[in-house]
């Protein structure tokens, strides 16, 4: 059964017409190309969007997401870039890692071998959360390969009590019996959505079991726990401080997660970089508000040389 098939079972809308509903422009019904490279011992799955020849971006998705994730802003920007979408170590279609290490120093070894082993020799970066997080460890550890950065609502220091809501969440829905359970779950943390959104969104982001019952398609050994998550902000503020690219550092102006003035303290410390506040927009600005995040990006773009 293939993505869209599945997704239109369990009452999501196609790809194309829920763009449309957002109000998500874009001028070609294009899907993205599954490839897979072997980094390592790490088998990566990623999602190739096309129009090799234009200036190349690479986007990073959240903690419990994939590169589906990115799937509006991708065909919005496609017309003008080479996008590229990795599901990284331990998500998605990408293998999980056997020793557990889910650090922000392993995740970046595989940026820098999956973008040199698809030849991305300089690129626009942008993540979110956990994306956001690798995404500026790596522009601090490899600025040669770096134009720009986005960093989607993230920064060193992380409110407690948008961490503890997430960690309630994936706890509360590690296995579970129902899609339609889940999709009310989903409704009530976020309510920035709307429910075939939401539906489609969830069918990439979950698979099911032998026993009919759901599951997410990443380890439940890494990502914000409650006896884990320090690893991705080890030596951040460090990192930060080596950030020498163009950098957007754009918050939801309903994020529980990433405070005002932590991104004012990171504008104040990379040279040259903007901030955007993005309204009706939680943690997952891309989602919540696709029309002026992308809006917000495309005006960064356009003053970067």
């Amino acid at each position: 059964m293939t993505t869209e098939s599945l997704r239109k079972q369990l009452g999501g809308m196609p790809l194309f017409e829920a763009a449309r509903v957002a109000g998500v422009k874009f001028t070609k019904e294009a899907l993205p190309e599954d490839k897979y490279v072997q980094v390592g011992k790490i088998r990566m799955h990623y999602l190739d969007w096309g129009n090799h020849g234009k200036p190349k971006y690479l986007l990073l998705h959240g903690g419990a997401q994939t590169a589906h994730m990115w799937d509006f802003f991708a065909l919005a920007m496609r017309d003008n870039y080479h996008i590229v979408a990795l599901d990284q170590r331990g998500h998605g279609d990408t293998d999980w890692v056997d020793d557990g290490d889910y650090s922000a120093e392993a995740h970046v070894e595989d940026i820098k071998g999956f973008t040199d082993k698809i030849g991305f020799d300089t690129f626009n970066l942008q993540g979110l959360s956990m994306g956001g997080r690798n995404s500026y460890g790596f522009a601090a550890k490899h600025p040669q390969k770096v134009k720009a950065l986005v960093i989607v609502d993230v920064g060193p220091d992380i409110q407690v009590e948008g961490r503890k809501r997430i960690q309630e969440f994936l706890e509360d829905t590690e296995v579970f019996e129902s899609f339609d359970w889940l999709v009310e779950r989903v409704k009530r943390y976020n309510p920035f959505r709307d429910e075939r959104q939401i539906r489609g969104s969830l069918v990439n982001n979950l698979k099911q079991l032998p026993d009919g019952r759901w599951t997410w398609k990443h380890d439940r050994r890494r990502g914000i726990r409650r006896d884990r998550g320090g690893e991705f902000m080890a030596n951040a503020w460090e990192d930060v401080k080596a950030v020498k690219a163009p950098t957007l550092i754009a918050r939801g102006a309903q994020s529980d997660i990433f405070t005002v003035t932590t991104a004012k303290k990171m504008l104040s410390i990379i040279p040259g970089s903007k901030m955007v506040e993005i309204p009706k927009a939680g943690h997952l600005v891309p989602g919540d508000n696709p029309v002026v995040f992308e809006k917000a990006v495309r005006e960064f773009l356009k003053g970067v040389p």
